[in-house]
């Protein structure tokens, strides 16, 4: 046994081994010891720590992924010892193993005040990546990679660089890092720096840097704000991609800045003059104009006056004649239309305009063309309960009553008669353009029928007027008859034709012959309505009250005899 005031290497060994309070050198097993790098050959390294033999580790482990190891004989590193002596004599050594021990201890601490560490990314795996810690091996969800979507990492790959720890088990060897964290913190601080230097209304240089439907992002050095399409111009913009594009320098004013968001609103609109200014002299109520339809919704269309005015028509005020249709089926998109100004408020930027006022009332235009009297044809558009509807010129609808329709039949009758697509003709007997109706007359067209200027004549007539008639025509339902010689027509019914049943029939009377009656109405067509039945109710009622009362003894009969006496 060699001196201890000179020992040898295996006395060394054995000194060393029983200082860790082991036999052969098994107390160095699971820890991590300093040694010497003694010799490199091929891709590995010899590496003495003081035991009986030396260990071999690969170079691979010395460096991190995608950079050189760095070893040179004589450095001093920090292994793992996995045992102390394998079949082959040698040390069983890992660097790996002593990185990720020395890693674990600097992550736990950095990641419990927060700091962020280096680290660099080295595979891919399911849902992410995995980054190398300097020996401790990280995840790096996909989610977590940049602030956008990135489409290709490779560039990103083998390239140290700063992340977050979100989460860390020891016991699990479980590490979670982000990438994104810390691009969103050293975004944030870039943007404070940046806004602070900025102020509302200033106008800035920047550059388009992304285009959407709503917008555009434009770059002002650093920070990107939002220009809004409906900030770009004062005229309609339907996408933006019209009035700019990536890449694009623009000029901008800065319109608003939240500071707590620390979101940039831009307009370019604002550098331009406003067309709004002075428009309710420019467009005054009434005047006509001409624009262009620029869109079109269901409550109407909107028409363009010049660039950056625009007026709405209101679906109700686009036609006469077209009621409940949408505005897509009147006007189109880039239809020129003349329209008239309707109403203007300047504050909220408005305009309201008439699409139909610049077009003549089709109602007075039938009325100019079509008076009261004049013959019409036309094609029944519709019959109801009530009557028929007739389609006219100028693409409006007259009403022909059910008493108007035919004389000495029922109106359920005379609707019979008719049918819808049927040509019709027919008089005009009324044109309210107020209430936009003209009323007709088709049975004031058959041979026989009295004229509408006779009808029309019927206002010196008044209800309970007796006057005496001229009986015109005889018919089953009644008579045709005309006040006075050249006076108003009018017709008395089967049922008026006398008091009594039996005196309540037509072929009693004869065509000329002469009969009183009394005026009881007027029906749609201002023509009077006739009654004997009336007359003579009346006729009776007068001469009780004039020449007897109940006691007077003198019976009803001699009561109208002396009446009638003293009439004649």
């Amino acid at each position: 046994m060699a001196s201890t005031a000179n020992p040898s290497r295996d006395d060394f060994a054995a000194l060393l081994d029983e200082s860790l309070g082991g036999a052969g050198g098994g107390g160095f097993e699971g820890r991590v010891v300093k040694g010497t790098v003694t010799a490199i050959e091929n891709d590995k390294a010899v590496i003495d720590v003081g035991l009986k033999s030396e260990g071999r580790v690969a170079l691979r482990e010395f460096a991190m992924a995608g950079q050189p190891h760095g070893l040179s004989v004589g450095d001093e590193v920090e292994v793992y010892v996995d045992r102390v002596e394998n079949a082959e004599g040698e040390a069983m050594l890992s660097r790996d193993r002593a990185r990720r021990e020395a890693a674990w201890d600097k992550l736990e601490s950095e990641f419990g005040e927060g700091k962020r560490v280096e680290g660099v990314i080295f595979g891919r795996v399911k849902g992410g990546f995995t980054v190398d810690l300097d020996g401790a091996v990280a995840f790096l969800p996909g989610s977590q990679v940049d602030i956008r979507p990135v489409r290709d990492v490779q560039p990103l790959m083998d390239v140290p660089q700063p992340f977050q720890i979100l989460k860390m088990d020891r016991r699990r060897g479980n590490i979670v890092v982000s990438r994104r964290a810390v691009l969103e913190e050293t975004r944030a601080e870039q943007r404070s720096g940046l806004i602070q230097n900025l102020v509302e209304g200033q106008i800035i240089d920047g550059v388009v840097k992304n285009i959407t439907d709503y917008g555009a992002f434009v770059d002002l050095g650093g920070i990107d704000g939002l220009l809004h399409v409906t900030d770009m111009s004062y005229k309609r913009v339907n996408h933006p991609s019209e009035v700019i594009n990536i890449g694009d320098t623009v000029k901008v004013q800065i319109v608003r800045i939240n500071q707590d968001t620390q979101r940039i609103s831009l307009g370019m609109k604002q550098l331009e003059s406003d067309p709004w200014e002075g428009v309710a002299a420019k467009y005054p109520v009434g005047a006509k104009l001409r624009g262009v339809v620029t869109n079109i919704t269901e409550y109407g269309a909107f028409v363009e006056l010049e660039p950056g005015i625009e007026g709405l028509v209101h679906v109700s005020e686009m036609s006469w004649t077209k009621k409940n249709v949408h505005p897509g089926k009147i006007v189109s998109t880039s239809q020129e239309v003349d329209v008239l100004v309707l109403e203007v408020d300047s504050d909220k930027r408005r305009i309201s305009l008439g699409l139909k006022q610049a077009q003549q009332n089709p109602w007075e235009g039938f009325a100019e063309k079509h008076p009261v009297g004049s013959v019409v044809e036309g094609e029944v558009k519709n019959a109801t309960e009530f009557g028929l509807f007739i389609g006219l010129d100028g693409d409006v609808d007259g009403m022909v009553h059910m008493s108007d329709i035919a004389w000495g039949i029922s109106g359920e009758d005379a609707l019979a008669l008719h049918r819808k697509g049927e040509q019709v003709s027919a008089v005009v007997l009324d044109v309210d353009v107020e209430k936009e109706r003209i009323s007709l007359g088709m049975k004031q067209l058959e041979k026989g029928a009295p004229s509408v200027a006779g009808a029309a004549s019927s206002g010196s007539l008044k209800r309970n007027d007796v006057v005496t008639v001229t009986v015109l025509e005889v018919r089953d339902g009644g008579l045709e008859v005309q006040a006075g010689e050249d006076g108003a027509t009018g017709f008395i019914k089967r049922s008026d034709l006398g008091r009594d049943r039996d005196e309540q029939r037509s072929d009693r009377f004869q065509v000329g012959q002469k009969v009183d009656a009394m005026v009881t109405g007027f029906d749609r067509s201002k023509k009077p309505n006739f009654s004997i039945k009336a007359r003579q109710l009346a006729e009776e009622k007068e001469a009780v009250e004039q020449y007897g009362s109940s006691d007077s003894g003198a019976s009803l009969g001699d009561i109208l005899g002396e009446a009638l006496k003293n009439r004649s």
